[in-house]
Order: C-alpha cells, then sequence, then structure tokens
C-alpha cells in the first residue's frame, strides 16, 4: 500500500514539475516526437508494404506451381539462363496431357500492343493469351458479362475480357460487352470486364490494364516471336500436396524436354514462396537500417531528456535536502525523478504516434500504399518511450538520490 502511496506522490511531483516549465518541457518532448515518429512510420510503412505486396502477389496463388524459361528471382546469372529454349504451348500441352484429372495445367503467352475504341486508344496493354481455366488458377472473376470458354480457345474466337481499368479509359459512361476494340490492328468483341483490383505500388503488373483473349488466337493473330514465351500454372489440389506436385512436374519436363539424367534442368520452377523470400531478405534489411537510423534520433532525443533532468535535478537541490530533512528516502527522490522523466518521454510518445496516424492516413488518402498503424505499433512505440525515458532519467535520479542532506540545504 505504501508503495502505491509514494508511486502516486511522484506522479503528482513529477507532472507538477513538468507544469512549472512548460517550455522546457516542450521542447524537451520535441526530440522523443521526433524519435517516435521516425520509429512508428518506418514500421507502418514496413507494414503497408507487406500488405501491398500481398495484395499485389495475391493472384500468384500460394498453391500454384508456375513452369517458366527464367525464374522469377535472378541473381547476377542472366547469361546462365538466357540461352535456354522457349516453353511452347506443345510442351504445356503434353504436360497437361499428364496431370489430366490430377491437377489443373494452364499455359499463358503475354505482350504489350496498342488498344483502340474508335477515337480512343491506349498503349502498352498487357495483352494476355490464355484459357477458360485462368479463374480458377488466379481467383480472379469477371465483375461484366463471362469469361473464356473452351469454346472461345478450342475454335480460336477473337473474345476479348477486358481489365477494368481499360473499360473505364475506353468506354467512360458505356456498356463495353459485345462492342468491338482493335487490339494491334485485329479486331476483338469484349465479352466481359474483370472485376478491379487497383494499382501495384511495387511497379509490377496493372491487372487493370491488361486483356485476355484465347491462347490459340493469341498464337494465331500475334504470332510466335524468338522470345516470346509460354508460362505454364500448376495448381495443386491442395497446399499440402504442393512440394509432392513440384517433385512431379519437375520430372515430367525432364521428360517432355528429353533430358538425360545428368543434365541441368533447362526451365524454372516459381512459386509464391520464392517470391516472399525475397521480399522479406530485402524490405528486412531496409526494416534494419530504417530503425538504426531512426533509433540514432531517439537516442539524441534520449541524451537532450537526460541533460534536461541534470539540469532539473541541480535545480531542484534544495527541494532535495528538504524532503531528505523531513524523512523522505532515497528510493522516493529516486522515484520522483525517474516518474518525471518517464512522463515527458510518455507524452512525447503519445504526441508522435498521433502524428504518425496523420501520416498513415495521408499515406492512404494519397493510395501510396495501405499504411495501417496497428496496436502493436502503437503500444512497442509507448513501451519505447517510456524504457527511454527510465534510462535517460536514471543517472539524473540516482545521482539526486545519493545528495548528502546537509550539502543540498546548504545549495544556493
Amino acid at each position: 500500500m505504501k508503495a502505491l502511496v509514494d508511486i502516486r506522490e511522484s506522479i503528482n511531483i513529477a507532472f507538477g514539475a513538468i507544469l512549472a516549465n512548460k517550455a522546457r518541457g516542450f521542447l524537451t518532448t520535441l526530440g522523443i516526437i521526433i524519435g517516435i515518429v521516425a520509429v512508428t512510420t518506418t514500421m507502418t510503412a514496413f507494414n503497408g508494404m507487406k500488405t501491398a505486396f500481398m495484395q499485389a502477389s495475391g493472384s500468384v496463388g500460394a498453391d500454384v506451381i508456375y513452369v517458366s524459361r527464367m525464374p522469377w528471382i535472378m541473381m547476377n546469372n542472366f547469361f546462365e539462363f538466357r540461352n535456354r529454349p522457349n516453353i511452347t504451348l506443345e510442351e504445356a500441352s503434353a504436360l497437361e496431357d499428364a496431370f489430366r484429372g490430377r491437377a489443373i495445367v494452364n499455359p499463358t503467352k503475354s505482350s504489350q500492343r496498342p488498344v483502340k475504341y474508335l477515337s480512343s486508344s491506349m498503349e502498352g496493354v498487357a495483352i494476355i493469351g490464355t484459357t477458360e481455366r485462368m479463374p480458377i488458377v488466379s481467383g480472379r472473376m469477371p465483375e461484366f458479362g463471362r469469361f473464356l470458354t473452351e469454346f472461345d480457345v478450342t475454335y480460336r474466337k477473337r473474345v476479348a475480357i477486358i481489365g477494368f481499368g481499360i473499360a473505364e479509359s475506353l468506354f467512360p459512361g458505356l456498356d463495353p460487352l459485345d462492342r468491338e476494340i482493335n487490339i494491334g490492328p485485329h479486331r476483338f468483341r469484349v465479352a466481359g470486364v474483370m472485376e478491379e483490383q487497383g494499382g501495384n505500388t511495387f511497379g509490377g503488373p496493372d491487372f487493370d490494364r491488361q486483356i485476355f483473349v484465347p491462347v490459340s488466337t493469341y498464337d494465331k493473330v500475334f504470332g510466335s516471336r524468338r522470345f516470346e514465351n509460354v508460362d505454364i500454372a500448376v495448381k495443386a489440389p491442395s497446399i499440402a500436396s504442393l512440394d509432392d506436385l513440384e517433385y512431379e512436374v519437375v520430372g515430367e519436363m525432364r521428360k517432355i524436354r528429353k533430358l538425360k539424367p545428368l543434365e541441368d534442368e533447362n526451365f524454372s520452377i516459381n512459386k509464391l514462396d520464392s517470391l516472399m523470400s525475397a521480399f522479406n531478405n530485402v524490405v528486412g534489411a531496409v526494416l534494419a537500417i530504417g530503425l538504426l537510423v531512426t533509433g540514432i534520433s531517439l537516442f539524441v532525443g534520449g541524451i537532450g531528456v537526460m541533460n534536461i533532468m541534470f539540469v532539473s535535478v541541480t535545480e531542484r537541490t534544495r527541494e532535495i535536502g528538504i524532503r531528505k530533512a523531513i524523512g523522505a528516502r532515497r528510493r522516493s527522490i529516486l522515484m520522483q525523478f525517474l516518474f518525471e522523466s518517464a512522463v515527458i518521454c510518455l507524452v512525447g510518445g503519445l504526441v508522435g504516434i498521433a502524428i504518425s496516424g496523420g501520416i498513415a492516413a495521408l499515406f492512404n488518402s494519397m493510395d501510396l500504399m495501405p499504411a495501417n498503424l496497428s496496436a502493436g505499433i502503437m503500444l512497442a512505440s509507448v513501451v519505447i518511450a517510456m524504457l527511454v525515458g527510465v534510462l535517460a532519467g536514471f543517472v539524473p535520479a540516482y545521482k539526486g538520490a545519493r545528495l548528502d542532506p546537509i550539502e543540498a540545504l546548504r545549495y544556493e
């Protein structure tokens, strides 16, 4: 009970001392505010980048294996892969036959081409040749109309499923369904409009600027170019069976490409976890550097608090002597200054969190990234602020607690 009374008394004295020197208290907390804003903004930006990455990579699918000519992540070894033969539609068909009834196999080809409707046009639109199995693999569905059908692919129909952004740009205020657009010099009929996906923070593909056409039609009207490659998506029955499926896919592709047992594979297997691993490595390093730099600003703020606390102890030396003379113990004096230092940093931390919340809201309003100041980050910021206050105030508080009451009473 006495401990609680001491704590309450120490808090009251601490707040009284801070309010008695408002300007000095504000300038002292300013360093902590800057440090907390820097730390919380860095952590919020990291969370936002992670959320944006997960949204951008959502169409990749955690249960999908991609067979490609090149690996998604290359570390200075491009020349090792550039001479690999392209994956062909015939190989994709052979792989589909091998996994028929056990896994969903979907080939795609893509390029960028201009798109036009009457006087409206767009440059650099991603044209993707695919099959009716694309929605099953990617989880993306049309918002209006329909997606490609097996009939479209088999008979090479000139139908197109356009992205939401293309519908808005080429058909403002109009229903795009059953209208004809030009993809390059070729005419296609719009059969559907995909759901809106939003932009990509990381500069990856803009899913709203894509057009899907039957892969057979794509191959016929756009032809095959030397460096145009087929990517094959193989969707596992479940995530648990993904590793087993990967071994089977590698074995079947080696068989299809007639590779000898000792020959290296001339294709790559890509999965979502390879992207996640690369993301975590890169962004984790950036976060560590960011926290180190922002930690320096917090350290400087802590030094400022320590300096002010030394000044406060010196100014109140006589007060300390009087309190000791009437029975105050060292622990009470120590706690008084520790609480004062902690309160200064706590106030700075709360103000810093409020400012960081405003910055996060600004990021969200400008669609820079999905920034969310989570409760975990706020709690961590409060703990860090109070910890800085305790550490910064301990030496001055200890000095005040150790003062001799006789010498303190003589101090002028």
